[in-house]
């Protein structure tokens, strides 16, 4: 048999354990990250990003040294995906976890992390709204025709007093 006949054989094993041994996990109520990903919304990138944060716990290994998560891991993944489309800070959400899982918390806690992300979100509203409304303002000024006057690039150029 060919050096290379043998490195294929080899492959082929490895490959063959490794979907017995992910048969076993998921089995056993395990999903492999790829799993994990798909059924959380979060990918497999922000699972591992997440893992080292120490917002979810370390995962489990398999025998080949592959992370495996349980329901509760996905169902975690779940809640911080969810923080972030609602502008959560990871620091932020690291909070809301702690008291996720603290069942001595008070949903006053809860409810002023909230507010204080409410006003967040106010204040950079406010900031956006005022950009905007700039922008617009020059953009209206401006002929945007073959002239090669632009009162938009003459105000963004103005040195400031």
């Amino acid at each position: 048999m060919s050096v290379m006949a043998g490195v294929v054989m080899a492959v082929g094993k490895r490959a063959a354990t490794l979907r017995a041994e992910f048969a076993v996990v998921k089995e056993q109520g395990y999903y492999s990250i790829g799993k994990a990903a798909e059924l959380s919304g979060v990918t497999a990138k922000m699972i591992r990003h997440y893992e080292s944060l120490q917002l979810i716990p370390k995962a489990e290994r398999t025998a080949g040294d592959y992370r495996v998560y349980t329901q509760a891991d996905v169902h975690t993944l779940r809640f911080i995906r969810r923080a972030r489309t609602l502008g959560f800070s990871i620091e932020e959400i690291g909070t809301l976890l702690n008291l996720w899982r603290n069942q001595r918390r008070t949903s006053e806690q809860v409810k002023r992390l909230a507010l204080k992300h409410i006003a967040e979100l106010d204040t950079k509203i406010a900031e956006l709204q005022s950009m905007r409304g700039a922008l617009a303002s020059l953009a209206k000024s401006c002929h945007g025709d073959s002239r090669p006057e632009c009162p938009i690039l003459d105000d963004l150029s103005r040195v400031p007093n």
